[in-house]
């Protein structure tokens, strides 16, 4: 399943557990944090000043 923008993060964990490491490399160390499982993707990129492109296409490899 590719992984897009407008998943939300507690989705992608449960989906590809892997993906905390990915979300960590790109400095989001909130990854257990209650509220990422509310937030898409394209939301916590915005918060931490990400390239959303970036971090999909990492994510997605």
């Amino acid at each position: 399943m590719a992984i897009n923008k407008d998943m939300l993060i507690g989705e992608i964990l449960k989906t590809k557990p892997e993906a905390a490491e990915i979300l960590m490399r790109f400095g989001m160390g909130c990854v257990g944090c209650p509220s990422s499982q509310m937030e898409t993707l394209e939301q916590a990129a915005q918060v931490h000043g990400l390239d959303l492109d970036e971090l999909v296409k990492a994510l997605n490899e």
